[in-house]
């Protein structure tokens, strides 16, 4: 006999089936005993009776997370009884036989709850556990329904898939650099990607001109609610395009995605508004402004678009750096001044980042595809010479091969998924992430290696006393 999900438990009244799951709950009522069956798709009340003795004494000893499976007819439950409230709340199974699979230990919190009232610490040292609730389950599948409805999208665009590396070359991207030791090469380090920002700017040059990826992103900072050491960003690039292009794509499939996955919400304006940075910084004293209407309404989502950023900004030693990241083109009225190196606190860059509800959920901008301008950019930042060619050198190379004008954008995908579930933060929506000062207490990472690894590695380690 085939396996019978939960959810179509109605489509079989009157028909013996067989269910597979977890005993949620388990009621005695006199010599009846009730149990709530769970699966990945619902709950079904299964009862035990005194009739059946065999089975009805082997239940008694059913406790809450067991697994089995049993076998029974559907029938509906007798007039009175019924639980409207509940899917398939008109129905039970009275069981005629049963296997236990495996039995479990007392689980270690109640997963009946939301579970944000348990010590983080415990929730994700038996998160396998902490994964049963309802609430995460919910999580974990809109969360694959809204990567699903955003491959379709962009792949009917004619938008390819590609996956990049995870082992590249440490980049200036604003944090520091995950090293990974190569073996093979002692004393030399690959880096895990901040962004696939370089990879997808060479499938540019390299003809692909429409470029997609829910990429895997590692950054060493300090986390928060809305930061993890490693995450998922969605990351793409067009060719041939300008700055209204990118952002047309990107609210067009924001929309869809709002009014197909979450039909409840509602989108307070289209096209979404837009406010330059300086208006932005003006108005709000801050550049991802909460534009909603009413900040009480928990399903009301104000978009907007923030341009006009400014290219540079001053470092605490006096010098530049990029506000976005330093492949970003200049307005075109200040590119004479990006590459005469003049008025750079004016230039302004071709820059737009996303805001929804006050957090930021994505950030792109048009590229410099030539590579004196992209050196000017570089220049103004303090990279000269043998550190251009060091760090940059095979991006100016490429440029110089014929790269089309280019502009793309990444969402932050945790922080997408948050907002829209209503979660408190990122952690609510990933499936195994570390805790606020990043471990993993489950699998205990980080971890000492052995001195053997170390060996082989060629890596020596200072501890406390080292140092002394």
């Amino acid at each position: 006999m085939a396996r019978t999900l939960v959810k179509d438990i109605a489509s079989h009244e009157g028909k013996e089936v067989e269910l597979m799951g977890w005993v949620d709950t388990r009621r005695d009522h006199g010599k009846l005993i009730f149990i709530d069956l769970r699966d990945r798709t619902g709950m079904a009340q299964v009862v035990f009776l005194p009739s059946n003795k065999e089975v009805h004494e082997r239940a008694g000893a059913l406790r809450s997370e067991w697994v089995i499976s049993l076998k029974g007819v559907v029938q509906r439950r007798p007039k009175g009884m019924e639980n409207p409230k509940a899917v398939n709340g008109e129905f039970e199974i009275p069981v005629s036989e049963f296997v236990v699979l495996n039995e479990a230990k007392t689980p270690p919190f109640d997963i009946a709850t939301d579970g944000l009232d348990v010590n983080e610490e415990v929730r994700m040292k038996y998160r396998y556990i902490d994964l049963r609730r309802a609430r995460l389950q919910k999580n974990l599948r809109k969360r694959a329904a809204i990567f699903k409805l955003i491959r379709d999208f962009l792949s009917a665009l004619d938008f390819v898939e590609v996956e990049t590396p995870n082992l590249s070359n440490p980049t200036p991207e604003g944090a520091r650099d995950y090293l990974v030791p190569a073996r093979v090469h002692p004393g030399k380090f690959y880096a895990l990607p901040q962004a696939p920002q370089q990879y997808k700017q060479l499938l540019m040059v390299a003809g692909v001109e429409r470029y997609f990826q829910l990429a895997r992103c590692f950054r060493d900072e300090d986390t928060r609610g809305d930061r993890q050491p490693e995450f998922t960003q969605l990351d793409l690039e067009m060719s041939f395009a300008e700055r209204e292009d990118v952002m047309r794509v990107n609210e067009e499939l924001l929309v869809k995605l709002v009014t197909e996955l979450y039909p409840e919400k509602r989108i307070q304006e289209v096209p979404f508004p837009r406010l330059s940075y300086a208006e932005a910084m003006a108005h709000y004293h801050t550049d991802r402004p909460d534009l909603r209407k009413d900040t009480s309404d928990p399903n009301l989502l104000a978009f907007c678009w923030v341009i006009d950023f400014p290219f540079f900004e001053k470092t605490d030693g006096g010098g530049w750096t990029f506000t976005h990241n330093p492949f970003s083109a200049p307005k075109p009225e200040c590119m004479e001044d990006l590459l005469a190196k003049r008025n750079i606190p004016e230039i302004l860059t071709n820059q737009y980042d996303i805001v929804l509800n006050g957090w930021e959920i994505g950030g792109g901008s048009i590229r410099n595809h030539r590579s004196e301008a992209l050196r000017a950019a570089l220049s103004i930042m303090g990279y000269e010479g043998e550190r251009v060619e060091r760090n940059f050198g095979h991006m100016l190379e490429a440029f110089d091969f014929g790269a089309p004008p280019h502009g793309g954008i990444a969402w932050g995908m945790d922080r997408v998924v948050m907002i829209l579930e209503g979660e408190p933060n990122i952690r609510e929506v990933i499936a195994f992430p570390k805790t606020g000062d990043g471990r993993d207490c489950m699998m205990g990472a980080p971890s000492e290696a052995s001195p053997e690894q170390l060996h082989e590695l060629s890596i020596s380690v200072e501890t406390g006393e080292d140092k002394k």
